[in-house]
């Protein structure tokens, strides 16, 4: 009997989620495929059919999730008509009441730390962040068509100095919150991107 295509579906999305469980709780390096097996609630035939490996099954995960991040992010974007609002709306990146915030950062510091010697996984990290940049990039293009900004030269590079100040604050917030409040992330990242773009502004 041939597969049916919207079982398979639902088959791989229940691997995916509970890939993002199991790495999220417990790391990627602790984590087995016999783990997968129990979440997912599937046997071991039944997971090689889809993923043959554990590291073709954990970057389907990380795929899988950041382009969940990246349609988020652009659904906050297409939430503000101004430019400059679309760059400031991912305050929700520094909630911890957020689900999606204590799924996700265990992954991003997950991926980073396979991505110093794993070529393929810093692919992935590298079309993350590229995907990221080009949200911003559009926001500072659109200010740039509405004279809302001006002699901003390269809106490229721009945006990757936003996206590593989102992520540099980030990663403190979250790794070090007893020194650096939920409050002091809010105000730095609306400070430091602002500084950035004074002088660009019409």
């Amino acid at each position: 009997m041939p597969p049916i295509p919207e079982l398979e579906a639902i088959r791989k999305t229940q691997i995916l989620e509970a890939g993002l469980t199991a790495i999220s709780q417990r790391g990627s390096a602790n984590v087995t495929m016999d783990d997968i097996c129990h979440v997912a609630n599937l046997s071991k035939g039944g997971l090689a059919h889809y993923y043959r490996s554990k590291k073709e099954l954990f970057k389907a995960v990380f795929q899988y999730f950041f382009e969940r991040i990246f349609q988020r992010s652009e659904a906050t974007m297409a939430q503000y008509d101004h430019p400059l609002d679309k760059l400031l709306a991912f305050d929700w990146l520094y909630n911890r009441d957020d689900p999606t915030v204590n799924v996700g950062y265990p992954l991003l510091f997950d991926i980073m730390a396979l991505s110093v010697r794993d070529p393929e996984h810093r692919e992935i990290f590298h079309d993350w962040i590229g995907n990221w940049v080009g949200l911003l990039k559009d926001a500072l293009e659109q200010g740039l068509a509405e004279g809302i900004f001006k002699d901003l030269d390269d809106p490229e590079a721009t945006a990757r100095a936003i996206s590593a100040i989102y992520q540099g604050i980030a990663a403190r917030w979250y790794l070090d919150p007893e020194a650096h409040s939920r409050q002091w992330a809010l105000s730095s990242f609306q400070k430091a991107i602002r500084g950035l773009l004074s002088p660009n502004m019409a």
